[in-house]
Formats: structure tokens, sequence, C-alpha cells
């Protein structure tokens, strides 16, 4: 699979281009792959930072995006973790999260990570450090689970 170019920035610093291809990926996973309609772009976009990672054509193909303490919760968060489908099982989602952290532990410091994930990602998450905090819950008819990464 060919190399990933990383890069992070605090939504005033994104090209319009730029948060284009990262809403462009996020709503084709999903809102069509996933066939679920809600509000994909919201307020929290402006007051966070998106990590997305470039291939070799220049094709956004994954994204993250990471909020500061006191936006989502108590802790910073990671959310939106989006890649696109054609380059799944080589790596790159193991890859794009040690990039979400590497930013956060820059940004923030050894701090713990709180995330609402996809009930089916259980493992993914498990594996990247996470733990199930709380009962699983609907969130626009897919099951999640609150995990925590404690430091």
């Amino acid at each position: 699979m060919e190399k990933i170019t990383w890069q992070t920035k605090a939504f005033k610093n994104l090209t319009v281009d730029e948060y284009f291809e990262i809403i462009f990926l996020r709503t084709e996973i999903f809102v069509v792959e996933q066939d679920c309609p809600y509000q994909e772009v919201d307020e929290k976009d402006r007051q966070s930072f998106h990590l997305f990672g470039r291939a070799g054509n220049g094709d956004v193909v994954a994204v993250t995006r990471v909020l500061p303490q006191g936006i989502s919760y108590d802790e910073v968060s990671i959310g939106r973790v989006a890649l696109k489908k054609s380059y799944r099982g080589h790596g790159i989602a193991d890859t794009l999260m040690i990039e979400s952290f590497n930013f956060v532990k820059k940004e923030f410091g050894e701090v713990p990570i709180r995330i609402s994930a996809q009930e089916y990602l259980l493992n993914y998450y498990n594996k990247h450090g996470f733990n199930q905090v709380g009962e699983m819950y609907l969130e626009d008819d897919i099951p999640h689970l609150e995990m925590l990464k404690s430091v």
C-alpha cells in the first residue's frame, strides 16, 4: 500500500478545498456507506483540529476530528474516524489512530481521551487502549459505546 502523508490543522487554518475533502470523505462513509441520514457537519467542526491523510495521488483517504476538553466531554475526544473503503485492511486505520494520539500528546499533553465508538469497532478501539465505560446506546439508530483511554 502506498505511503500516506499526514497533516493536522485547526479548523480556521484549513483551506476551503481541505475542508471540502474532509467533509466529502466523512459523508461518503457515515451518510452514504452506512445509509444513515444525519447532520454530518456540526458546530464542533469549527472548534476542532482535523487530522487527515493523503494518498500518493493527492486524495484525502483518512480523517479524524480531535476535540479539546469541554466540547463533547470533559476529556479530549477523537471522533469522525473515517478511512476510505478501498484503503481498509492495510493497517492504515491503526496508523490513523497513532497519528491522532501523537497529535493529542503534542497539543494537550498526556491526557485521557474519551470517544463515542460504533459498537462493531470495540476490538479496534480496545487494541488502541480504550475501555468501554457505560452501556451500549443508539445514536442515529447505530449501536455506540462510550470508551475511555486513560493516561
